[in-house]
């Protein structure tokens, strides 16, 4: 076997790994790079393989930095079996579609405001695009060894990063490698927490917090001033967040703030992110994934108003506060919340709250890094608004808890490959396994290639 690296490399986008053995081509992770533009570049580059020469793809979990480029893959002459856990289908045919006409709205309002250099823009795919993968998704049982393609064995294990998020280990009889995705938090307030696992010849681990510990502290008790502290002042608090994962996190908080009676119970609270009410009822429906009881997972879907339409969307940017705006995406790239960030950004009573990391070149790193302005729609909008940030309600590991779990192998790895991190905090952690273990470790560059011996 060996590996090819055509994403997450230098990166926390854009996860993609290309697997050969024999005659067989396999892809883990599909997805989409994110962030500075030299990275989003790279989705519109042809893939250093013909997509109609892979057997298959086998996917971590469905947030678009791991399965986003699906769609063009199969516009690119990809016909095989995309292999994932139930729960990541049920995401996949929720976020892929979004996806699509996400960038078919951007692409049109550029069109129309005429700020875009290319005339016209295009999206990237169209909804259409990702209606059309979604017939590849073949679902298969947690835990149950399956061939994803000739001479090669694969099996699923729960990771805890987000609902059907799994660690994915794959062998040809002599030789195995394991792919941690995204490792998800022993402690998480929603999640129960990531398997261990036994351990494989290869590895390859993320590294988004290889550098940094999560501060140890009430991640609801630290949402509550925030949002208590904003609606002394009669602000707005935005809060971008992924509609899978973070943003049910964030309603479960505020459900808990409100039985607390930390926060009022009339205060307004809005899930502007129709995806987002889909993907809890996703949530719902794997609810064995979840540390909640059934109570706090009915508690948890309604909890918020859910704005339906682009109008009501609009609306809300003419309301005053106080007021809780849940919003997609996470990074601020795109999504209803950057007409909110446009409207609410430039007004010194508010706060615009993030729950997680934010990439290098991302519209959500300018604003946590301080920027006193940040581009929306070609215009330089104030950052006025105070900004918050709740590291603790991510749902990535750190590097202690990445390190808790790979202590539980029952056998070091021939080689272990850091990626899916900042150049930093990749660095961070190949240094502190290379300590604390004394595994060897490597991080790749992107494209590079490394046969598994």
């Amino acid at each position: 076997m060996n590996i090819q690296f055509l994403g997450a490399t230098d990166t926390v986008t854009g996860s993609k790994y290309l697997v050969r053995h024999v005659k067989s081509t396999l892809l883990v992770d599909c997805g989409l790079f994110q962030g500075y533009k030299p990275l989003r570049l790279r989705n519109w580059s042809p893939l250093p393989v013909d997509p109609a020469g892979i057997d298959a793809v086998i996917l971590t979990h469905a947030h678009i930095d791991h399965s986003g480029y699906l769609p063009l893959l199969a516009r690119q002459g990809f016909k095989g079996k995309v292999f994932c856990t139930p729960g990541t289908a049920d995401l996949c045919r929720i976020l892929l579609p979004d996806a699509g006409h996400l960038q078919e709205e951007e692409a049109e309002y550029a069109n129309r405001h005429g700020f875009s250099k290319h005339a016209p823009a295009l999206p990237l795919y169209t909804r259409e695009d990702a209606l059309r993968c979604l017939k590849l998704l073949h679902p298969v049982p947690v835990g149950k060894p399956w061939h994803p393609a000739p001479g090669l064995n694969a099996s699923l294990t729960p990771s805890g990063h987000m609902v059907g998020s799994s660690f994915v280990r794959l062998d040809n009889g002599s030789r195995s490698i394991l792919f941690s995705g995204d490792i998800g938090r022993p402690n998480d307030l929603v999640l129960k927490p990531p398997a261990p696992m036994e351990g494989a010849d290869y590895l390859v681990v993320e590294s988004t917090y290889g550098d940094r510990l999560h501060k140890d502290s009430d991640p609801v008790l630290a949402l509550g001033q925030v949002i208590k502290r904003t609606a002394a002042r009669g602000g707005v608090v935005v809060i971008p967040a992924f509609a899978v994962g973070r943003a049910q996190s964030l309603l479960h908080c505020v459900q808990v703030l409100k039985a607390q009676g930390v926060i009022q119970r009339s205060l307004p609270v809005y899930l502007n992110s129709p995806m987002a009410a889909k993907a809890t009822q996703v949530y719902l429906k794997h609810k064995d994934e979840l540390r909640l009881t059934s109570a706090e997972c009915e508690a948890m879907a309604h909890t918020a108003h859910i704005v339906e339409s682009p109008e009501e969307s609009r609306l809300l940017n003419a309301k005053h506060g106080p007021m809780v705006i849940i919003a997609a995406s996470g990074m601020a790239t795109g999504g209803r919340v950057v007409h909110h960030l446009k409207a609410f950004a430039p007004d010194k009573r508010n706060t615009i709250v993030f729950a997680g990391f934010q990439p290098g070149g991302t519209r959500g790193a300018l604003i946590a890094g301080g920027a006193p302005t940040v581009r929306i729609h070609g215009q330089e909008v104030p950052v006025r608004a105070e900004v918050a940030m709740l590291d603790d309600l991510s749902a990535h590991s750190d590097a202690a808890e990445i390190m808790g779990w790979l202590r539980g192998f029952k056998s070091a790895p021939r080689q272990a490959f850091i990626t899916h991190g900042e150049p930093a905090a990749a660095d961070a952690m190949r240094q502190r396994i290379e300590r604390e273990l004394h595994w060897s470790c490597k991080i790749p560059c992107y494209l590079e290639t490394a046969a598994l011996a």
